[in-house]
């Protein structure tokens, strides 16, 4: 196991956002890699590893009142990664099982 070096890295929402994108990119992976999709998988690919390296610098910051800040930003990639997926579902480019 990998000896944490940071201390983002005890942060169990990190560890949670960090699963979270690895299931995003595993996903994405699977899918046709038609080019009409590329800018959309490249959008989805950036918005879900926003939320693990937003919490990893809001940790890294000087105050809480910053920390808060970027966990905002965190819950903002969130929020833009669930749109994606809706957006690939809709799209039927993932299957419902996927999607949720």
């Amino acid at each position: 196991m990998k000896e944490e070096l940071f201390d983002f890295e005890q942060l169990e929402i990190w560890k949670k956002s960090i699963d979270y994108c690895d299931r995003i990119i595993t996903l994405i992976e699977n899918l046709n890699s038609d080019t009409k999709h590329c800018r959309l998988i490249s959008q989805i690919e950036a918005s879900s590893s926003s939320i693990s390296l937003n919490i990893a610098e809001g940790k890294g910051r000087n105050s809480n009142k910053e920390l808060l800040q970027f966990l905002y930003y965190s819950r903002g990639s969130l929020y833009e990664t669930v749109s994606m997926l809706t957006i690939f579902h809709k799209r039927n480019w993932i299957s419902k099982i996927d999607f949720n």
